[in-house]
């Protein structure tokens, strides 16, 4: 389909070839830039081309969160495409995916290729990746582009470096999911430019209830650091003194239904059942928030410095009491909304769930405060958000080519 875009020079050359792309594409790099001309007064005539990291899944009952958020954000017009055909597409924009070339190159040349030869087939007046910053430097070469950052930049090829970062911020227009994830980027850097746009949810589509199971639900990747082990840890050390109330699990060590058993999970499970935690294995997301509706507590004991915190959001949205962990983006996500406990600091995750199963008034309440504060973070405004970011985008790259 996008052979005719690939050089024949890779068949011989090798990686050395790649120095010969770059020099020689001034006629597709003009004719990319040309798109940017197509934006006047917010209305885009091109289309613009959404890049998904490569592990994530644009399919219904298969999707991470990255690709989750895009669909929720598309417009009809976007392109979404990704690795690999998929049987059913997320609702967002239109997916298609992208044909790696048979040439004798590493993988990931590979995969950079098969994005350029996307952008001159869709002709983008912008080019949105999400989480690579090596792939934002180098198809910046082509066209306008846009990164979005949903994790820790620091610990990502091609933006692991001072250097990388500043550089980066030259070229491109860096997007972070939170101030958190934005403060990282800089960290160490001259004064650079960066934008926050903040993930999002549709609250008018989270199912609600009044009436709450007297249930403490952990919901994500069962991994360690999540803190899943130091939730079985405190409600082992709970549950005696709150006869009636229940502990449930939600997730596996990847989204998707063939998510693997790992040493983790392995060594986690017989832990549970003494704790008295069931562990229900993966499940599509939809039957997660309707265990959020239901569940009077849910619970974020991340060790890892959550860079947003979707799962926090996702309960507060549906009305949940939210305890979660004080580390990275969680405590400016969730506000007065929630109990933060530290999941390895002694008796703390405990302490708060206790509060939290003693007091019916405090469950109210929190829901009630996560339910106004998931609705700063609602669909509507965030795509406002996110058009706004788009045009900024293009007319930095505009203002680049010029000067």
């Amino acid at each position: 389909m996008h052979n005719h875009f690939y050089p024949s020079v890779f068949e011989k050359d090798g990686p050395a070839s790649v120095k010969k792309l770059e020099m020689s594409d001034s006629q597709g790099l003009f004719e990319l830039q040309q798109n940017v001309t197509n934006f006047d007064d917010g209305v885009t005539f091109n289309p613009v081309l959404i890049i998904l990291p490569p592990r994530e899944r644009y399919e219904a009952g298969h999707a991470g969160a990255i690709s989750l958020l895009v669909s929720r954000g598309a417009c009809a017009s976007d392109i979404v495409t990704g690795m690999g055909p998929i049987v059913t597409p997320l609702p967002g924009g239109r997916y298609l995916p992208l044909i790696l070339p048979r040439v004798p190159l590493p993988l990931h040349w590979r995969y950079r290729l098969a994005c350029v030869a996307m952008m001159r087939s869709c002709r983008p007046a912008l080019t949105e990746i999400h989480n690579r910053p090596d792939l934002a430097r180098f198809l910046a070469r082509f066209g306008p582009v846009r990164l979005v950052l949903h994790n820790d930049p620091c610990t990502m090829r091609g933006a692991r470096t001072v250097r990388q970062r500043e550089d980066l911020a030259r070229h491109v227009l860096v997007c972070g999911v939170s101030d958190w994830v934005v403060r990282r980027f800089q960290e160490g850097c001259r004064p650079l430019r960066t934008e926050v746009q903040p993930n999002c949810i549709d609250l008018s589509a989270l199912p609600f209830s009044v009436e709450r199971q007297r249930t403490v639900l952990f919901a994500g990747r069962v991994v360690a650091d999540k803190g899943v082990d130091a939730f079985v840890r405190a409600w082992g050390n709970v549950r005696k003194k709150h006869p009636g109330w229940t502990a449930l699990i939600m997730g596996a060590d990847r989204f998707g239904p063939e998510s693997p058993e790992t040493s983790y999970l392995e060594r986690l499970r017989p832990v549970a059942a003494a704790a008295g935690v069931m562990m229900t294995g993966y499940r599509p997301h939809s039957d997660v928030l309707k265990a959020m509706a239901q569940a009077a507590i849910v619970v974020v004991p991340s060790r890892w410095e959550e860079p947003f915190g979707m799962t926090a959001l996702e309960a507060m949205g549906c009305g949940a009491a939210v305890v979660a962990s004080p580390m990275g983006a969680l405590p400016d996500l969730v506000g007065e909304a929630a109990l933060l406990a530290a999941p390895d600091e002694p008796e703390a995750l405990e302490q708060a769930l206790g509060f939290a199963m003693d007091d019916d008034e405090l469950r109210e309440r929190l829901g009630a405060l996560g339910r106004r504060r998931a609705a700063l973070f609602d669909v509507g405004p965030a795509r406002l958000r996110q058009d706004e970011l788009r045009q900024e985008a293009i007319m930095f790259a505009r203002s680049r080519s010029q000067s």
